[in-house]
């Protein structure tokens, strides 16, 4: 009997990679010990997640190196294990056979995609890639596929899912999964029937190398602003890993928002070389398909009109904002150089929301507007205001706060572009996760004040400032929740503690005005 693997979103039916074409995708590793057995049917790098068959592969980390985890891994079924040299050594049994190459990372892509099946093979692949707008893009996109009559999977940061029923995972959610979950996923999918995918692809994917071995019809760039400095140290690095997407190697053709400066530089690199197709998007400069005019409609929608190379289309979005106008329209770019005719996608286009972003939250009568979003960058916390301005007549209070152990220098100017668009500046927590919150608000009260223009307040923590905005806001108000939008916990030293924006926002409301009956605040500062 095959084991149960639904847990892990690996799909019900692989079969066996011989030994032979494995080493053909590795290039040649050299082997310690001896290989038994036809070959493999899986492949993981979780010595946990290790089913029969599997090769497992040992990574360096950060504070383990995973090949210190073989004799479990074996323990429990692996037919081998895939690592470098320094973790050669750190297989002590030498019946364990170990096969060895310079860069596991690499190598494990390639052979996950071979073990699965190449599944991307047997699916059109949509993967969109920038700091800004991912999530909304593969809505839209995935909308319009649905429209079309098309079962889609989607894979990003809001999870995983099939026909936009949620997959359920072992696997902590993350934008783009390591290259064995991706591979699994991907084959999931297409056992399941659906013949488009539309995924996120971050740029630490790009770096590490989790999306190689999959090769997308489609590749959307949105635009680069500050983000995941962290982990790249440089814009220069972070630019370099996003343009990874606009190889050969990964992408067919290449959607490009040439409003951005470092779209342009992108668009000059794909036009300069060969083998991918180049379409570029645009409100201000000339493009492919150029935003003819767009004006808000019904509060929080817009209405667009498009130039393209086949004719003007003509959109009513349900979404706010310039920002997903720009969204919108590249959602389009991709679709018709997919094949897909504008009237069989059009309907899914205007009818898409998008869970925590631009999000409007019914919280009772007579309350203030109250939208929720996930901007947590100085480009996004702009985009997301200027959006909100046009859907109120009345103030715009921003809650906003600034992530811990992360890039540290976006706090300031996370504060000063709110206090540039908004009335009022609320500061609270994000996710401090392991630094101290007041330090983290006051780096973001510092941009705020340095700016002027709008009333600042340190809010606290998450809860107290929600309540406060409310308290301030009247009825013609808009309050913008920003920085955790769809997210249903908040990382506070070691513990995930529960909190979902739209749900507290309710709470707070019916606090406020005596309709929560007995109510006790948890504790969120610890």
């Amino acid at each position: 009997m095959s084991p149960d693997t639904s847990h892990l979103l690996r799909p019900a039916s692989v079969g066996i990679t011989s030994w032979e074409r494995l080493e053909t995708v590795l290039g040649q590793p050299s082997l310690r010990g001896a290989l038994s057995g036809p070959g493999v049917s899986g492949i993981t790098l979780d010595s946990r997640q290790v089913v029969p068959g599997d090769l497992y592969v040992g990574l360096p980390g950060t504070r383990f190196h995973g090949a210190s985890f073989a004799a479990g891994a074996v323990a429990q079924g692996a037919a081998a294990v895939l690592t470098d040299a320094h973790g050669e050594e750190l297989v002590d049994d030498p019946r364990i056979p170990v096969l060895v190459v310079a860069d596991p990372r690499v190598a494990m892509a390639r052979a996950s995609a071979l073990i699965f099946g190449n599944p991307t093979g047997r699916m059109t692949m949509y993967g969109i890639t920038g700091t800004n707008g991912k999530t909304t893009t593969a809505f839209l996109v995935e909308a319009g596929l649905r429209a079309a009559g098309l079962r889609t999977g989607t894979i990003g940061t809001i999870g995983y899912r099939l026909d936009g029923r949620p997959l359920p995972s072992a696997r902590t959610t993350i934008t783009t999964p390591e290259s064995p979950d991706l591979q699994a996923l991907f084959a999931t999918m297409a056992e399941a029937g659906a013949s488009d995918t539309v995924m996120e692809v971050s740029s630490h994917a790009l770096a590490m190398h989790r999306v190689d071995g999959t090769r997308f019809d489609v590749a959307a760039f949105t635009n680069l602003g500050r983000d995941h400095l962290d982990f790249h140290k440089t814009m220069e690095a972070y630019f370099q890993a996003k343009a990874r997407l606009f190889t050969a190697d990964l992408a067919r053709a290449a959607v490009i928002n040439v409003d951005d400066e470092h779209g342009r530089r992108l668009a000059g690199q794909v036009a300069a070389e060969h083998g991918v197709d180049l379409i570029t998007t645009s409100i201000d400069a000339g493009s492919d398909y150029r935003v003819a005019s767009w004006h808000p409609e019904g509060g929080l929608g817009s209405r667009i009109l498009v130039d393209t190379p086949t004719g003007r289309r003509d959109l009513s979005l349900s979404l706010p904002g310039e920002f997903n106008v720009r969204n919108a329209v590249m959602a389009l770019a991709m679709l018709e150089r997919a094949g897909h005719g504008f009237a069989d996608v059009v309907a899914g286009l205007e009818r898409a929301q998008v869970p925590g972003r631009m999000e409007r939250v019914e919280i009772g009568a007579g309350a203030p507007e109250v939208l929720v979003d996930f901007a947590h960058t100085p480009q996004a916390i702009g985009s997301a205001l200027a959006a909100a301005r046009t859907a109120t007549g009345g103030r715009l209070i921003a809650v906003l706060g600034a992530g811990g152990d992360r890039d540290s220098a976006k706090r300031g100017p996370m504060g000063s572009v709110a206090a540039q668009l908004a009335d009022v500046v609320v500061v609270t927590d994000d996710n401090p996760r392991t630094e101290d919150p007041a330090a983290i608000r006051t780096a973001v009260l510092a941009g705020a004040r340095r700016t002027g223009g709008a009333v600042v307040v340190d809010g606290g923590d998450r809860r107290s400032a929600i309540r406060e905005a409310l308290a301030m806001a009247d009825d013609n108000d808009l309050v913008a929740v920003l920085g955790k939008g769809h997210e249903t916990g908040q990382s506070v030293g070691d513990r995930l503690l529960d909190f979902d924006d739209r749900v507290v926002t309710g709470q707070e409301w019916a606090r406020l005005h005596g309709l929560d009956g007995s109510h006790q605040e948890e504790d969120i500062t610890a």
